[in-house]
């Protein structure tokens, strides 16, 4: 996703940690959800029933599903019965769970359909557009989805997920997937039917409803790919949000198989600048206008890949899917308009990492951080994470990166890795001993800061190069040198470290990391 931080200081600082799955202790995996929705246009309550296909990893005698409760303030869910095989089924509801008492034997396989209504307090954003008109869009990242889901709201469990829309006939609904019904119901009622078959994790499960007129711009290897913006921005909206077509095939060549069955594009009212909801992607409603829509589109087609087809198994490791989207989109960029795009960006990119340090300094792969995710959304796990895949992809060569790349999805697509998974893939993939890369530039804080400083001796023809590190943790890193053009690489392992080299006459102009390859700040002394 992309970031909107004037619209995160409007949000709860706090969003609770729901039951885990698929990690150690856990009780359950569901396979698959059928969530069927009424929306109304005399106010925000909705109606759901969820019918949820559970297989037990562990004998057990109950289990629990994320679900807010309906509060004093009247926002939340509200459970009314719980039902298997249609017989009632007993069931407690707290402030965040839904407990449901059922006897299970290990590897069994249940569906439990759960009738509920109420307010969503977030997640569904129930609102007006900027034209004045009713609007219902999912909006479930991190973990918001139980605001209006029962689920295990945990990117750790994936699953497949139909979504049956009954809303006023006037909408036109968007989802996970494709469509596989649409019906005029009684009463100016439509019902639409979306089945998403590829598991996914609920940060991005969702639906869109609105007026939206629709486009088709193209398809790429078969996979439609689709266009829904608000009617009365039609005509710039079809335009800016065809580049999609574009950006795909890029992807598809480089990383590996488009995962989903359509992708969908779509002029919303997230919270966020992008939101990468699997094959059907939310984008803030000025995005049509946006002078950087190809940019943000690149993002947001990359996590399809990275983020949602492979995910993190823990927002600890958020890089995993925000840096490498923004580093998938520097590479886009670098091949659609040349090297001297991916400089450019990656000085700016280098420049916030730098400037966030300034005010916090924790490790990109941030496990410390258990409840408040929103404040992973910041140039750790965004900026410094691309720099990490740049210096990776410098210190294996571009054959090798990708190669890697491509292994990395391949193995983790349609489940979850973490830091040393894709350190593993890369490592097999290379045949070098990684580890000290990754623990330097991933799970220790703060960046390198040398002091670099040259002298000419014209007896001998040498210049020698001295760097000295002046932060307390020691970096071992190539510091790139060019003089007069020509490119020297000083190994800077010490705390001060001094090479020399032949040149070929008196250095005019001497020029440190002159290809933007090193993620430091640097003290240049004569």
């Amino acid at each position: 996703m992309r970031r909107i931080f004037f619209v995160l200081l409007l949000l709860p600082a706090l969003f609770t940690m729901p039951a885990f799955a698929q990690v150690p202790g856990a009780q359950i995996d569901v396979k698959h959800y059928t969530f069927d929705i009424k929306l109304n246009d005399a106010d925000n309550n909705i109606e759901g029933k969820a019918t949820v296909s559970v297989r037990f990893l562990n004998g057990a005698e109950g289990f629990s599903l994320d679900l807010v409760k309906k509060n004093a303030e009247g926002k939340g869910m509200l459970v009314s019965a719980v039902t298997e095989n249609g017989k009632p089924v007993k069931f407690t509801q707290d402030d965040e769970q839904l407990k449901i008492n059922t006897r299970a034997y290990k590897g069994n396989t249940r569906d439990y359909t759960i009738s509920y209504s109420g307010i969503p307090a977030d997640g569904l954003i129930i609102s007006t557009n900027a034209f004045g008109h009713r609007t219902f869009f999912g909006d479930n990242w991190p973990n918001r989805a139980h605001n209006w889901l029962p689920c295990v709201d945990n990117i750790a469990d994936k699953a497949t997920v139909d979504f049956i829309v009954t809303a006023p006939d006037h909408y036109q609904v968007v989802s996970n997937g494709l469509q596989t019904e649409e019906k005029q119901l009684d009463g100016k009622l439509k019902l639409t039917h979306w089945v998403e078959a590829v598991a996914l994790p609920t940060k991005v499960m969702v639906i869109g409803v609105a007026e939206f007129a629709v486009d088709r711009p193209g398809d790429v290897n078969g996979i439609p790919v689709f266009t829904y913006v608000f009617p009365e921005s039609k005509e710039v909206g079809f335009k800016s949000y065809a580049v999609a077509k574009n950006i795909l095939p890029y992807f598809i060549k480089n990383v590996g198989p488009y995962s989903y069955e359509k992708l969908a594009n779509v002029q919303s009212k997230t919270i966020f600048g992008g939101m990468e909801n699997a094959s059907a992607i939310f984008y803030f409603e000025e995005s049509v206008k946006s002078p950087d829509i190809e940019e943000l589109m690149a993002h947001e087609i990359a996590h399809q890949w990275f983020g949602d087809g492979a995910s993190e198994k823990s927002f600890g490791h958020l890089w995993l899917s925000e840096g490498f989207a923004t580093y998938m989109t520097n590479l886009y960029l670098e091949n659609k308009y040349g090297a001297d795009t991916l400089k450019t960006r990656l000085i700016g990119q280098r420049k916030k990492v730098l400037d966030f340090e300034k005010g916090r300094l924790t490790p990109v792969v941030d496990t410390a951080v258990k409840t408040k995710f929103m404040q992973l959304l910041n140039a750790n796990s965004y900026e410094k994470g691309g720099w990490v895949l740049h210096m990776l992809r410098r210190k294996l060569g571009d054959d090798v990166f990708w190669k890697g790349v491509r292994n990395y999805y391949s193995k983790y697509q349609g489940s979850n890795a973490n830091t040393d998974d894709l350190r593993r893939v890369m490592e097999q993939t290379s045949g070098k001993d990684l580890k000290p890369f990754f623990t330097q530039w991933l799970r220790n804080a703060g960046h390198p800061n040398l002091a670099v400083s040259w002298k000419y001796n014209e007896k001998d023809g040498y210049i020698t190069i001295n760097v000295t590190q002046n932060q307390a943790y020691v970096y071992n890193l190539p510091l790139e040198v060019s003089v007069d053009g020509q490119l020297l690489t000083v190994p800077v392992k010490e705390k001060s470290t001094t090479a020399r080299f032949r040149v070929k006459a008196k250095p005019a102009d001497v020029k440190v990391d002159p290809n933007i390859n090193l993620l430091a700040s640097f003290e240049e002394k004569r």
